[in-house]
């Protein structure tokens, strides 16, 4: 199936598209996380949104997400690694499946404004932001996952499957109780996987010839056949080959129209004020100039 749009991003500019789009009988396909924007959720009070004063993050990605379902708005859980036009439509990596759609919202929030250096290098030649799309490019091979979250853990596991040898290295802090404890749990229970091998290392950069073979660490270089940094946010230089983007933020017309013909950008990843209501009043418009493009 080819959808008219798809939303790439659960907070408030990808649910307040993904609205829009189906007041407007538009086949949409949502993508993201269900429980909305880890940004949102972590707000202790929000003092300016209208019509909703002195209100938790908590309490009001709920108030949000119960919005999209009674418009009958379904979440695909998921995470994109690749957004690639195709002139009469998109073709959108998530995990293992291509999606395809005529029109894209992009509503991920600012990812991170510092990669490894040789990470945009590498890209596609030893770099991949995705294990389970290309897991099975590494059968018999030494791979690297640096992740950024233990929700990856999975992938890693997964990337065993196929490689001879996977080196883990988390960039977030494991259970406090589970370390204090000595459990097997810690890192998902990685460590425990044969051939898996968990390191406590800061990578420096990424290093190669035509491939990314080598990963500089606090702790000196590692040898290995392919690198995966996963992450819950891509730039969007990453994510879309050609966009044009200034500062980390995708570059926008006022109708949130891109130098992409088709693909549209909302909230923090247009640009500052990354305020909450600004970034559902961006998905607003981006919705409505999708409807025109394919008009």
């Amino acid at each position: 199936m080819r959808y008219d749009t798809a939303i790439i991003g659960t907070g408030p500019a990808g649910l307040e598209a993904a609205i829009t789009l189906t007041i407007r009988k538009k086949s949409i396909i949502l993508i993201g996380k269900k429980n909305s924007s880890n940004k949102v959720r972590s707000a202790e009070k929000i003092d300016n949104y209208l019509g909703i004063p002195a209100v938790s993050g908590d309490e009001l990605a709920r108030k949000m997400l119960d919005h999209a379902a009674r418009m009958g708005v379904e979440i695909t859980d998921g995470r994109v690694t690749l957004i690639y036009p195709y002139g009469e439509y998109f073709g959108i990596q998530c995990g293992e499946d291509m999606i395809e759609a005529k029109t894209v919202i992009l509503a991920t929030g600012v990812a991170p404004a510092n990669t490894l250096p040789g990470e945009n290098e590498f890209l596609g030649r030893g770099v991949s932001y995705c294990a389970t799309c290309d897991a099975a490019m590494y059968k018999e091979k030494k791979a690297i996952v640096v992740s950024y979250s233990k929700d990856y853990e999975e992938e890693a596991e997964f990337l065993k499957k196929y490689a001879a040898e996977v080196v883990y290295i988390p960039m977030y802090k494991a259970d406090s109780v589970n370390a204090e404890a000595g459990s097997s749990d810690l890192y998902g229970g990685l460590s425990s996987v044969p051939g898996i091998t968990v390191m406590n290392a800061k990578p420096l950069e990424i290093k190669g010839g035509f491939k990314a073979n080598t990963l500089v660490t606090d702790q000196g270089e590692l040898q290995t056949d392919g690198i995966f940094i996963l992450r819950d946010q891509i730039s969007a230089a990453s994510l879309v080959p050609g966009l044009e983007t200034e500062g980390g933020n995708v570059k926008c017309q006022r109708d949130m129209s891109t130098s992409v013909p088709g693909l549209f950008a909302a909230g923090d990843i247009a640009g500052a004020p990354y305020q909450l209501i600004k970034a559902a009043g961006e998905g607003l418009t981006a919705a409505l100039s999708a409807v025109k493009y394919l008009a």
